[in-house]
C-alpha cells in the first residue's frame, strides 16, 4: 500500500474540508471550535509528559480519546453531511468525569479565594489546559448559535475546565507547593 501524502497543497488558499467534503474557509467557526479541542488536547499531551504515571494520567489519556471524538463531531457538517450521532458523547462520560472532579477536589484544601495560575510545572500546565478548554467551550457555543450541537458534548467541555482547576490544586499539594491565593492589593 503507498503510504499518503501529508500535504495535499488543496488548503493553500485557505479552504479546508469538513467530514464530507464540504470545504469551508479556514477561519469558519466550526474550525475554530474543534481546532480549540485539538490544541487542547496537545496541551493535555504536554500536561501528561510533565506528570508521574498513574490514575490522574491514565485519566487524562481518556479524556485525550474522548476530545478526538468531539472533534470529530465538530468536525462534521451533520446538516450535510449524515453522522451517527449516539454514542458520541454519552451521559455516563460526564457523570464519570464529575465523579473524578469529586474525587479529585477532595484532595485539596478548602478554596480561601481565587487562586493564581501557577505553583509546579504540572498544575501550570492545567491552567494552561483550562483556559484554552474554556475558549473551545466558547467556540463551540458560537457553533451552536446557528447549529444544533450535543448537549452532552457542551457539558462535558465545561465540567472538563473545572477538572483542571481541581487537578491543578491537587499536584500542587502533592509536591507541597503552597498556592497563591488572588487578593485586590496584589500583596
Amino acid at each position: 500500500m503507498k503510504k499518503s501524502l501529508i500535504y495535499t497543497r488543496t488548503g493553500d488558499k485557505g479552504s479546508t474540508s469538513l467530514i464530507g467534503g464540504i470545504r469551508v474557509s479556514k477561519t469558519h467557526e466550526r474550525l475554530e471550535a474543534y481546532g480549540t479541542i485539538d490544541e487542547l488536547n496537545s496541551f493535555i499531551g504536554l500536561l501528561r509528559a510533565e506528570m508521574p504515571e498513574g490514575e490522574d494520567s491514565t485519566f487524562l489519556l481518556k479524556i485525550q480519546h474522548m476530545l478526538f471524538s468531539v472533534g470529530t463531531y465538530l468536525a462534521t457538517d451533520t446538516a450535510s453531511t449524515p453522522m451517527r450521532q449516539e454514542g458520541i458523547m454519552e451521559k455516563s462520560a460526564i457523570e464519570e468525569l464529575e465523579r473524578e472532579i469529586d474525587k479529585t477536589d477532595a484532595s485539596a484544601p478548602p478554596l480561601k479565594s481565587f487562586v493564581i495560575p501557577g505553583g509546579n510545572k504540572s498544575a501550570s500546565l492545567c491552567h494552561v489546559c483550562r483556559t484554552v478548554c474554556r475558549r473551545a467551550e466558547r467556540r463551540i457555543l458560537a457553533l451552536q448559535q446557528d447549529n444544533e450541537i450535543d448537549e452532552n458534548i457542551t457539558s462535558y467541555v465545561n465540567r472538563l475546565s473545572d477538572y483542571f482547576f481541581v487537578l491543578s490544586r491537587k499536584l500542587n499539594n502533592a509536591e507541597k507547593c503552597e498556592e497563591i491565593f488572588w487578593n485586590k492589593s496584589g500583596k
